[in-house]
């Protein structure tokens, strides 16, 4: 028997309005009301081994740079696993359950591209738009901000190099500034040719849903996505998250310890401002793997789970999953991979303090969502023990539970975050190429 809090969840029925979970949103498109039983019971059988999963995950936890993690998983498109382990604060008594509030950090991304295709699928604008069509801050080297496309910037492929001026947005300047100023750097590739990572460029899209709705980045999203899915602790700003009845204190160094929270990546919303429970994850998934068509359409989830460029340095990042995850590409705000001949979609996120993934199969709808409070690399391995089990491949130890503990520990998949290195200057070679061009850094 497991402890802990076990789901099944029958998400058609859901979808056709089943009592509970949280207040409906009004919109235009059908609200749907999540009724989520509850029991203390083993999950109905499937592929993935819940109780091998849970030992691992106990087993995880006992290591001095975990504090608390919560995690979800979906089989046949069915919630049969969420819960917590560990505690919200270092030192403290109050336990993580599956309604504890984390920081998404760059899942963020995949939030806003989803909402700009569903204001294309309304006809409110393109995916072909020049980003000066709809008057946001955004300058780039040369006008090219006259050509880049409102997918470019999903895609990451607007030509600048990674992560531009990311380190002044953590100084505190504001976004809307710092995107002007881009015109006085220098791109490193034709805009298109190569992915370079974003978060300041890449907000530009929470700007394009504000012009094209006329209200705050914010409330669309609660009104088009979170209200109707029943997402009931999702939000988009710092203050949400303190206001949360629970949430996950962020925790930095070997030997955790907490710290203020600031609100550089909340500026940033569209890349790295969203809040949520690994329960209101789950049902994000789910809504990602087409379960809930009146709000992401199967149209809609193609244009943004459609390859758009291939994405090398991601391979590099993964290489010790090369075994499994060998080729990666980038579509509109979600990684595309190769997983041991299977086609999963995904991406990590990490801001100072929090840690968080997803990983999915949109043909089996079965996926694994995991959010963590620490800076602690060594959860990186459970999506792989879940999607092995998924796919019946052999065991690998991915998370390292038999290793010794000096052994090396790969960097983070995303390495925007708050804290983590990031490029001091206003050039980095940090990019890459589609294979058809690697220009060299200035």
């Amino acid at each position: 028997m497991l402890i802990g809090l076990v789901v099944a969840v029958a998400l058609w029925g859901m979808l056709r309005g089943r009592t509970g979970g949280g207040e409906a949103g009004q919109n235009n498109s059908q609200t749907a009301r999540f009724n989520i039983p509850v029991a203390n019971q083993t999950p109905p059988p499937g592929a993935v081994d819940y109780a091998q999963l849970d030992a691992r995950l106990q087993r995880l936890m006992r290591d001095r740079s975990m504090v608390g993690l919560a995690i979800g998983v979906v089989e046949n498109g069915e919630i049969r696993f969420l819960k917590g382990y560990g505690v919200t604060q270092a030192g403290g008594s109050e336990p993580v359950t599956p309604s504890t509030v984390f920081r998404w950090a760059s899942l963020s991304k995949g939030v806003a591209a989803d909402m700009v295709v569903r204001l294309v699928a309304d006809g409110s604008l393109s995916l072909t738009d020049p980003i000066a069509r709809w008057a946001t801050s955004v300058r780039l080297p040369g006008g090219t901000e006259s050509s880049v496309t409102v997918a470019d910037i999903l895609a990451h492929t607007t030509g600048l190099f990674a992560h531009a001026e990311d380190p002044r947005l953590e100084e505190g300047m504001d976004p809307h500034v710092l995107r002007a100023s881009m015109a006085l750097l220098h791109n490193t590739c034709a805009p298109g040719t190569c992915h370079a990572y974003q978060n300041v460029l890449f907000d530009a899209s929470s700007e394009v849903v504000e012009r094209v709705t006329g209200k705050p980045y914010g409330q669309v999203l609660r009104e088009r996505f979170f209200a109707p899915l029943g997402m009931t602790t999702a939000s988009s700003s710092r203050a949400e998250l303190m206001a949360s009845r629970s949430w996950a204190r962020g925790h930095v160094g070997g030997n955790p310890q907490t710290f203020e929270i600031s609100e550089s990546y909340y500026r940033v919303p569209a890349a790295g401002g969203i809040n949520g429970s690994i329960q209101d994850l789950s049902i994000w998934m789910l809504a990602n793997m087409g379960l809930a068509p009146d709000v992401l359409s199967p149209a809609m989830l193609q244009q943004v789970q459609t390859p758009r460029i291939n994405t090398p340095g991601e391979n590099r990042r993964r290489r010790r999953f090369s075994e499994r995850t060998a080729s990666t590409q980038y579509g509109l705000g979600w990684r595309v991979m190769d997983y041991a001949g299977h086609r999963v979609i995904g991406h990590h996120g990490g801001v100072k303090g929090y840690r968080s993934m997803i990983l999915f199969d949109p043909a089996l709808r079965s996926g694994v969502v995991v959010l963590w409070n620490s800076a602690s690399s060594r959860p990186n391995g459970i999506e792989y023990e879940v999607m092995d089990m998924v796919y019946h491949l052999p065991f690998r130890d991915w998370l390292r539970l038999d290793t010794p503990e000096d052994a090396p520990v790969e960097r983070a998949e995303e390495p925007e975050a708050e804290g983590q290195p990031a490029p001091r200057g206003r050039v980095s070679a940090r990019f890459e190429t589609d294979g058809r061009r690697r220009p060299g850094a200035r």
